[in-house]
């Protein structure tokens, strides 16, 4: 009697696990998900026999390699201290500025080295490219000083490896930003099976601009881009339920691109405000401080407008940024050593500011996004402001076709004004000189002709190791023209985020839970 229930329960068991096994087939099963469907028309999402309609879970960007995550906000944009260079071209403003991500330090020689590194490779039989994205050495040189050691090893010495790249101008700055998007998002296909693992040893053996990838090229025109594959174990289906062996954007496999900040987005980096909030929100159950205002001058947690760590330990009294404290003081007197630094020091070196970036005062200026401009941005947009939008479109040829250039990128064209004359949020193609001299002027003033300044003329931010204190504050501002280059100006990559503002694992927007029109009791569903 006792073995017949002992059985009959054995045999219980096995039809409930029969059961829940066809229902997790048919359903997704009591431990699993069933299909999603659309909410606008109820067909269900990638099912063979409704076309096979791929939506991916919800995905936010994580940071790529080397980037952290900025926390966006609104802030002071400009000059928090007197403006002894008396050139106004800063005005205190406030701006919004969306959340995005940045990296962590500057740009080194050894990253560098390892982009002239694919470059030598991939277009081994073009010397031309190579002498393109060069550093130039020469700008150690001055007439009046013994440069040469860094002239020949600054950028190639292991000793020197993770010190910032100078020398880069602008242009190369970008480009750099643009093959670190195609690498990365190489790496990304790789890994899932969607490029052949030995695609990069081809490329890197003289493939040219025709036989490399690039993400652009791999979105818009995929034919283009030699081998590619498909995976074993994929959820990505064609209408015919075959593997697909094409990646879109919508499927979250590949990274946003990487690119050089904008001049607000710099800024409010720089400033780390995060750490002047006293409570800031830190999980989703927890509401955090709104501030309204800034007015820290340097980029620092501790002591933001002055030059030391104030706190008492072996720190206190130390320079917390490298800075040329005065005429002919570079790095203080031996034993001694003020900043520890006679030129560029290393991309690691002095404190990470709130949000864990490193030397955005001091050690090296840095290139952003921006032309140049006096009085801006007191003309320009208070959300996500940036000057230098050109806008342009990707290039067909008679056939219809895309075509790549010389780098392998796809080439484009500016749009022109006949396009664009009916929109109501934009009406001209080149918007660099849009509204210049001051906001309510509308003067256009003769750039590059009349004045030093021209549509070239891109914005450089932070002070330098051979810069005086004033130019350390992230609300200082100079310009340089976009080809030329120089041993105080470095640049790092940013990245946009598309996402809660507050980063992963956030909501979006206040959320409450249904209740009553006048009920003072919220957050319980009704």
């Amino acid at each position: 009697m006792h073995m017949q229930k002992v059985i009959s329960g054995k045999g219980l068991i096995l039809v409930l696990a029969a059961a829940l096994s066809l229902s997790s087939c048919k359903n997704g099963g009591l431990f699993g998900k069933k299909s999603a469907k659309s909410d606008v028309t109820g067909w269900k999402y990638d099912d063979k026999n409704m076309g096979n309609f791929h939506v991916s879970k919800v995905k936010y960007p994580k940071a790529g390699p080397g980037l952290v995550f900025v926390q966006g906000g609104s802030f002071v944009m400009g000059a928090k201290e007197e403006d002894v260079m008396g050139d106004w071209n800063n005005v205190p403003r406030k701006v919004t500025v969306p959340s995005f991500f940045i990296d962590e330090t500057e740009v080194a020689n050894v990253h560098y080295r390892e982009y002239m590194h694919w470059i030598e490779n991939t277009f081994s039989n073009d010397t031309n490219i190579l002498n393109k994205v060069l550093p130039d050495t020469l700008v150690w040189r001055e007439e009046l000083a013994y440069n040469e050691p860094y002239v020949e090893y600054y950028f190639r010495y292991p000793s020197y490896n993770y010190y910032p790249v100078v020398g880069v101008n602008w242009q190369q700055a970008h480009d750099f930003c643009i093959w670190r998007t195609d690498r990365v998002n190489e790496l990304n296909l790789m890994k899932k099976g969607y490029l052949k693992k030995d695609a990069v040893k081809r490329e890197m053996k003289g493939a040219g601009a025709d036989g490399s990838f690039n993400t652009e090229t791999y979105l818009r025109n995929p034919e283009l881009i030699q081998g590619r594959s498909k995976p074993k174990k994929t959820e990505l289906r064609d209408v015919n339920n075959k593997p697909r062996n094409t990646v879109k954007m919508e499927d979250g496999i590949l990274n946003m691109g990487y690119r050089l900040p904008t001049e607000a987005e710099w800024e409010y980096a720089a400033y780390g405000l995060l750490d002047q909030n006293p409570s800031p929100r830190k999980k989703e159950s927890k509401s955090g401080e709104e501030l309204r205002s800034n007015q820290q001058i340097y980029s620092w947690s501790k002591n933001p407008s002055g030059m030391r760590d104030n706190r008492r330990g072996s720190w206190q009294g130390k320079f917390l940024a490298n800075f040329k404290r005065g005429s002919g003081d570079n790095m203080g007197v031996a034993g001694g050593l003020n900043d520890r630094a006679a030129i560029p020091g290393h991309i690691k070196s002095f404190f990470p500011n709130a949000f864990g970036l490193y030397n955005m005062s001091g050690n090296v200026s840095e290139w952003v996004a921006d032309v140049y401009r006096p009085m801006t941005p007191m003309d320009g947009q208070d959300f996500n402001y940036f000057r230098g939008n050109k806008f342009q479109k990707y290039y067909k040829n008679s056939s219809g076709e895309y075509e790549r250039d010389s780098l392998g990128h796809l080439k484009k064209v500016d749009i022109s004004d006949e396009e664009v004359k009916n929109r109501i949020n934009y009406q001209r193609n080149n918007v660099i000189n849009y509204m210049d001299g001051d906001s309510t002027s509308g003067a256009s003033y003769r750039y590059g002709v009349s004045t030093l300044v021209s549509d070239k003329s891109r914005v450089i931010k932070g002070g330098s190791w051979n810069d005086r204190p004033y130019w350390l504050s992230p609300g200082s501002r100079r310009f340089l023209e976009e080809d030329q280059s120089a041993s105080t100006v470095g640049f790092r990559c940013a990245q946009s985020y598309l996402g809660p503002p507050e980063g992963p694992g956030f909501k979006e927007g206040n959320i409450f839970g249904k209740r009553k029109q006048n009920s003072r009791k919220g957050g319980k569903k009704k």
